[in-house]
């Protein structure tokens, strides 16, 4: 198939449209549904992180996709117990590929609502039945076990967007765009990303562990893919925080170092001890967790509401509570897709337990970055290469 017509752009006024190629057959295949303009957007960076994820590893990666930019990513490392509670994991042994995904989804719960999956390895069952029990438009992989795909054909009415892709695929090295009816061309981003990058460490401290290097790696690979500005918090293989499309680079700091917060925040233990009513919905959950951990709590502990949510009242999570819990994260690697001008950027990491930076360079005012690095004793790179994308 040389191409594929779809039921409009991205926007339904926005007729006609189609995804087709100039030469040879597309390199994928739609199993089920009928995926739209914006899916394929997703779909295709969502894989291109995924198969860059485990070629620099070497572990199954997953990336969960909202508006072109990733909610969240992870490598297919094993859940712990609370990882398995604050992202509804099932019980039992789960394959490398449904970590990934869970952990990948679990990052940003919110965000991830009604996302797009990429998978780097297979769909087998373990993921599709995590996948049909959340709220998500469609998910590419470069193949899919019988069980997994009987599984997934069933969701949404079986109406569920499944997509093939061909893991041996190579993009043409000229890509175009038309913007207002005229035509850009560039040069195929076939950056590799790898720890070679990484060589460049320009602070004192520069004790830098195979972990720290893989989540710099996941750092990375998440920006390359994220619309631009951004910024990016990691821990042990998964992202924490994503702000993307920001127009100020600290702006991008603070929305992805709150989400690492809230990520974090989540495994405090009076939101461990949670206790809902039975039958609540998953996203239903997860926006009362949510408001429970900010500043809006009345908004679900109000008389005639709590009852409806939880069994028996919760304790208000105190600012003071919250202040001392944060305080506690550490081990936290960040990422810039463009250099850091300031060293504002730095002091907001180090409130989420950041320790690890790694960044572009470039900066007229790189001394006083370094400088604020050193005061807390974090390990930076310069990998002296931009990643944006848009």
């Amino acid at each position: 198939m040389t191409e594929l017509e779809l039921k409009y752009g991205c926007n339904p006024n926005q007729k006609p449209a189609r995804i087709f190629m100039e030469d040879g057959e597309l390199p994928l295949k739609v199993l089920n549904g009928r995926p739209g303009y914006i899916n394929f957007m997703d779909a295709l960076n969502s894989w291109q992180l995924v198969k860059a994820l485990k070629k620099a590893t070497g572990l199954p990666a997953a990336a969960s996709f909202k508006h072109v930019s990733p909610a969240g990513a992870a490598l297919g490392l094993p859940l712990t117990d609370v990882e398995r509670k604050i992202y509804f994991a099932p019980e039992g042994d789960l394959s490398p590929i449904a970590c990934a995904y869970i952990r990948a989804r679990g990052a940003d719960r919110l965000c991830s609502y009604g996302d797009w999956a990429a998978l780097s390895d297979p769909c087998d069952g373990d993921t599709a039945r995590f996948l049909a029990e959340e709220v998500s438009d469609g998910v590419i992989a470069p193949g899919y076990t019988d069980e997994a795909l009987e599984i997934l054909k069933t969701k949404r009415k079986g109406g569920y967007n499944v997509i093939e892709i061909d893991p041996e695929y190579t993009p043409a090295p000229l890509e175009r765009r038309n913007i207002f009816g005229i035509t850009f061309e560039q040069g195929y981003n076939d950056l590799k990303i790898d720890e070679a990058m990484l060589q460049n460490i320009v602070t004192q401290n520069k004790e830098l562990s195979q972990q720290a290097k893989n989540d710099m790696l996941l750092a990375l690979i998440t920006l390359k893919y994220t619309q631009s500005n951004s910024v990016c918090y990691v821990k042990n293989g998964q992202t924490l925080g994503v702000g993307a499309g920001q127009q100020s680079r600290i702006h991008c700091t603070r929305l992805a170092g709150n989400k690492a917060d809230i990520w974090w925040l989540r495994q405090h233990p009076k939101v461990l001890a949670l206790d809902f009513v039975d039958g609540i919905r998953r996203p239903n959950r997860d926006n009362a967790i949510d408001l429970y951990i900010s500043d809006e709590h009345d908004d679900v502990l109000a008389e005639g509401v709590w009852q409806t949510i939880f069994k028996t009242k919760p304790e208000v999570l105190t600012q003071e509570e919250k202040a001392a819990w944060i305080a506690q994260l550490s081990g936290v690697t960040v990422g810039s897709d463009a250099f850091f001008p300031f060293g504002d950027n730095v002091e907001r990491t180090h409130k989420s337990g950041v320790q690890y930076i790694v960044q572009p360079g470039g900066s007229i005012r790189d001394d006083q970055v370094i400088a604020t690095a050193d005061k807390y004793g974090m390990v930076m790179a310069f990998t002296g290469i931009r990643l944006f994308h848009h």
